[in-house]
């Protein structure tokens, strides 16, 4: 075909046709290609826990249990921001139990000094 020479309307000049363009139209009642998208079902994602652990870390410190829950509580937030979601459970159920840990202590503690000081006191 001369690129001179011109194309009755309605119908796809070859020559300067895209190179991912279909020539010719499909028939009617025919079905045009279809689109396949797969959705996941929603994960909410994983907990880090790191305003626990930074309160954990600032007033109830025992044997720096609140420390080392911040420090994995940090390390599940970096986890999850890279998109590694089985390392930011894992490091965010070790920041929940440290954090447990050291709360229960920590009250513990305290409930044991105010014993102590009141029986101490009442001698």
């Amino acid at each position: 075909m001369n690129t001179n020479q011109a194309v009755p309307l309605g119908q796809l000049n070859q020559a300067f046709a895209p190179p991912n363009c279909e020539p010719g139209l499909r028939p009617p009642g025919q079905d045009p290609a279809s689109t396949t998208i797969s959705v996941h079902s929603y994960e909410p994602p994983p907990k880090d826990f790191f305003v626990w652990s930074v309160f954990n870390t600032l007033y109830m410190n025992f044997c720096c249990l609140g420390f080392m829950a911040l420090v994995f509580s940090v390390k599940a937030r970096d986890r999850k921001l890279v998109g590694d979601l089985h390392a930011a459970q894992s490091y965010g159920a070790t920041a929940k139990c440290l954090n447990i840990c050291a709360l229960t202590f920590s009250l513990l503690l305290v409930v044991v000094t105010v014993v102590t000081t009141s029986i101490i006191l009442a001698a």
